[in-house]
């Protein structure tokens, strides 16, 4: 038996040949595999938009110019919590949207699209002057934004290689943070145009809000140079496109045994999910639209219907569900007011603490690029979950005992804005990467872009719900708010311990292994799998066992001394 297995068209020794030719991970992996490091940096930009989205208007929320400005929302706590909320009611609405869209359009299709809706919400914040433009350009840009930070991690996991998908995906946090730190420096900047009393310009609000323009407008050009997935090429039937893509990608030629082997498991994959899809449902097979969107329906529901496929959704939603009551967006959103609460005195004060949160939050994502394909996303993630805890539990009791009068204890108000600081390095290098990198590469192929839209729309919703209660809960429970969120830091590290599968190294089409994915595969599902194996040429590299994939190391030693200068 050639194809057997719990993962639909997979050779073990193809698998094991391509394994032996795959590079390193880490920085050296990503120096070796430059021209896909290359793309994905770009298309990550996504990121930048998205994480400068979230800090900037935190800063602006708390300037003079625009609380005048603002003043009926800003003076209502129900109606301020909106003005951030909303955002994400956007980003949920565009992330459902998207899952669709990527499939249809393609991967790279939908992040233009995603610069689009963005770009016409920004216009209409930066042009505002009432509540109601803020929260309807808030509401355009968060669906621009949602659909973006789906886009993205699902472009860069399907174009990445395994050694190194992690850390590609993790680009797209590490350009969140970055944006995220730009947005404090210049909200604080910005925050002397005109003075930082009544005099203050308008334009300390309007210029950050506008300058989201200049990533956008530079991603949506760009992103039309780039190339397409291969995985959604081969989806498309487009195969002689998807293998030119893969070996310009991998910088090998395509008759490459680690070209070939990628991309027939890629396509024997397509195929396997194809054919049963025909066998399991004949009736809507004619090509019609309405056959076609019955079988999108179908898809939906085989995430719940099916018992692996509703393993992973749960795995997606509950990560996401976890990452957002770590808090970390109640500290982004209104890290002024929470500084100002500890004792720090004066909105320049909060902002440039403010500021802090954003360099270490950066700095801190750095590692999770670098090395979370060699130490894996479980260990990660559980550490991250554990000192968010601990930090968020010593500001509690450091709020309880002297919140009454912060003047007299300044060392301990210095001290909660450090664990602030402490918990934002944690977030940076655990559950802001990680959880993108977990949600992007746990699907088969044919599911793919519809369980990233719902497992993603988790973060948006809960996002949301945070945005909404954080202003309640930081006046009418104080230190309780730490607490709260503490607690569920800490139940999102035992989520993570025992119920998610450690998936570093592994390709795409293996994750099925890695879930169990055994259902269904009965005698006739095995012989469809051998005969798909042997029918497209993959079960040839599983003849000659571990001879060839002692001549795969070597072929790989080869490749690193001799890669092909013309691309």
């Amino acid at each position: 038996m050639v194809g057997g297995g719990a993962d639909a068209g997979i050779n073990p020794y193809a698998a094991n040949l391509r394994q032996s030719m795959q590079g390193r991970s880490g920085w050296a992996g990503l120096v070796h595999n430059r021209r896909v490091f290359a793309i994905t940096v770009f298309a990550s930009l996504g990121g930048l938009l998205y994480g400068y989205n979230q800090g900037v208007f935190s800063g602006v929320l708390g300037m003079n110019s625009f609380d005048t400005r603002m003043a009926s929302a800003v003076d209502n706590p129900g109606l301020k919590g909106w003005l951030v909320a909303i955002l994400e009611l956007g980003a949920w609405f565009g992330v459902l949207c998207t899952g669709y869209l990527a499939d249809k359009l393609s991967r790279k299709y939908a992040i233009l699209f995603a610069v689009v809706i963005f770009c016409i919400g920004v216009i209409v914040q930066t042009t505002a002057y009432h509540p109601s433009s803020i929260l309807g350009g808030r509401f355009i840009t968060g669906w621009g934004v949602g659909s973006m930070s789906m886009s993205v991690p699902l472009y860069n996991a399907e174009l990445a290689p395994p050694e190194v998908r992690g850390s590609l995906v993790a680009l797209q946090q590490l350009a969140i943070t970055f944006g995220i730190m730009v947005s404090f420096w210049i909200d604080y900047g910005t925050n002397y145009i005109g003075g930082t009393g009544d005099s203050q310009s308008e334009a300390a609000w309007r210029l950050p809000l506008a300058l989201q323009l200049v990533p956008a407008l530079v991603l949506g050009a760009g992103i039309m140079f780039m190339p397409f997935s291969p995985r959604w090429l081969v989806n498309q039937g487009r195969d002689d496109e998807a293998i030119v893509v893969l070996s310009r990608a991998r910088r090998l030629p395509i008759e490459s045994d680690l070209v070939q082997i990628e991309f027939l498991e890629i396509r024997a994959q397509y195929l396997f999910e194809k054919e049963t899809n025909a066998a399991k449902y004949p009736q809507f097979q004619d090509g019609s639209f309405k056959s076609n969107f019955k079988l999108g329906l179908h898809d939906y529901m085989s995430l719940i219907t099916t018992k692996t496929l509703f393993k992973r959704l749960s795995i997606g939603a509950l990560t996401m569900f976890f990452q957002q009551w770590t808090g970390v967006n109640a500290i982004l959103y209104y890290a002024p007011t929470i500084f100002k609460s500890l004792g720090l005195v004066g909105n320049t004060n909060s902002l440039l603490a403010t500021g802090v949160v954003g360099i270490v939050m950066f700095l801190a994502t750095i590692p999770a690029v670098i090395w979370v394909d060699k130490v894996g996303r479980k260990p990660v993630m559980v550490s991250g979950a554990l000192i968010m805890a601990a930090c968020h539990i010593i500001i509690a009791i450091l709020t309880a005992l002297y919140q009454s009068d912060w003047t007299a204890h300044s060392s301990a108000g210095w001290a909660a804005c450090a664990l602030v600081w402490v918990f934002s390095m944690a977030f940076g290098y655990s559950w802001g990467p990680c959880s993108w990198i977990v949600v992007a590469e746990i699907w088969p192929l044919s599911v793919r872009g519809k369980g990233i839209s719902i497992a993603a729309s988790s973060n948006w919703m809960n996002n949301f719900i945070v945005g909404q209660v954080t202003p309640t809960m930081m006046s009418k429970i104080t230190y309780g708010t730490f607490i709260f969120f503490g607690a569920f830091s800490f139940m999102g590290a035992l989520f993570f311990a025992f119920f998610v599968p450690e998936t570093k190294g592994l390709t795409l089409e293996e994750m099925d292994q890695v879930f169990g994915d055994s259902e269904g595969l009965a005698i006739a599902d095995r012989e469809r799998q051998a005969a798909i194996s042997e029918r497209i040429g993959l079960a040839a590299y599983g003849r000659t066992g571990d001879d060839r994939v002692e001549k795969g190391s070597s072929q790989h030693e080869q490749y690193e001394d001799r890669l092909p200068e013309k691309e």
